[in-house]
């Protein structure tokens, strides 16, 4: 199980062939790289699903490969296709490739990837995250990481070149690579990243993430949302990349209504508010393995985080299931509308 949904295998991978399984999503949600938190929040792993399966479809109708079988049939357990469903799924069918151990051998050595690759072969989850951005909003990492002129933004920059204070659409989307497996992302040049991905081709996946981050552009926007970043996964075999895990929903991508954030940022920000000794210990944690000879930095955190109040739960749960109602066009949930539930989480 991962910290928001449970993975069922059917048919095992093998060096041979895909196998085949489900994701079965949970209410459960993480910040921070924490893992489970204290709290589930209904409507969360049905929305999610929903959503990742009609992305799923709109990809597959453009021609971009994908692992995606269908969505089980709450009444029948069928696989079946998104409009078939009675009822918000939350089982999504999928192909499944090879997942290979990722050995850490100490802060000198670090991450064994030729392990790795050699127990993957020609049938691998591709060991990086994809990531697309349109937008630089307010909280983005690559505001820390990069400077305004060089994605030719001189103009909005401050007298010092730093970023404005309100989010900066980019001129044209930009793809970076960031680490899969090991226990802190980070990101990576591209010749690292061509290195870590195997025998996967790095302009490839560029070229997928942005035939992605397309498609889930323009159904934004067809739907009043603005798509600000995202990420993919991929899986390769037999020299074809998929896109893998899921895609363009409010866990994996960040979007905007009427200038509004909605994605799971708003539990972020609560936290960071509410409960910021937590927020300060896991940063701690992590700035603190570096060096030693474990590599999860969970097991230095001193603190755990406090369960979000019950107001903050409903006003999250409502906020997904209004977002997805609205992207897909769907009435999936009986909730308040997606003006009403993002009023509510301007209030927390």
């Amino acid at each position: 199980m991962t910290s928001v949904k449970e993975f069922r295998v059917d048919e095992p991978a093998t060096a041979e062939g895909l196998g085949r399984g489900r994701f079965v999503f949970t209410d459960a949600y993480s910040v921070f790289d924490w893992g489970q938190m204290p709290d589930a929040i209904p409507n969360k792993g049905a929305s999610l699903c929903t959503m990742g399966a009609f992305n799923f479809e709109l990809l597959e109708r453009e021609g971009v490969p994908t692992h995606y079988r269908g969505v089980a049939d709450a009444d029948s357990g069928d696989v079946v296709p998104l409009d078939e469903a009675g009822a918000p799924p939350t089982e999504m069918a999928i192909d499944l490739t090879q997942v290979p151990d990722l050995p850490y051998e100490g802060p000198h050595a670090g991450y064994d990837y030729d392990a790795f690759h050699a127990a993957g072969g020609e049938n691998y989850l591709v060991p990086l995250e994809v990531v697309f951005r349109n937008r630089v909003p307010v909280g983005s990492s690559l505001r820390r990481r990069r400077e305004p002129a060089d994605f030719g933004l001189d103009d909005l920059g401050g007298p010092d070149g730093d970023w404005p204070d309100e989010p900066a659409d980019l001129p044209e989307p930009v793809v970076e690579f960031s680490t899969k497996y090991e226990q802190q992302d980070r990101y990576l040049t591209r010749a690292e990243a061509d290195e870590i991905a195997g025998v996967a081709d790095v302009d490839a996946l560029e070229s997928l993430a942005l035939d992605v981050n397309r498609v889930v552009t323009e159904r934004a926007e067809a739907t009043g949302f603005v798509h600000e970043d995202g990420k993919i996964e991929c899986l390769y075999v037999d020299g074809e990349l998929r896109v893998a895990d899921v895609v363009g929903t409010f866990d994996e991508n960040r979007f905007s209504y009427g200038g509004r954030g909605i994605s799971k940022e708003v539990v972020r920000q609560w936290y960071k508010a509410n409960d910021p000794d937590w927020v300060d210990a896991v940063k701690e944690a992590k700035e603190s393995v570096a060096g030693r000879d474990i590599d999860d930095w969970r097991e230095l955190c001193d603190r755990e985080p406090e369960p979000l109040p019950t107001a903050v739960v409903e006003a999250v749960s409502d906020l997904y299931a209004a977002g997805t109602n609205a992207y897909t066009d769907r009435e999936w949930f009986d909730v308040p509308g997606i003006e009403a539930a993002l009023d509510a989480a301007d209030d927390l």
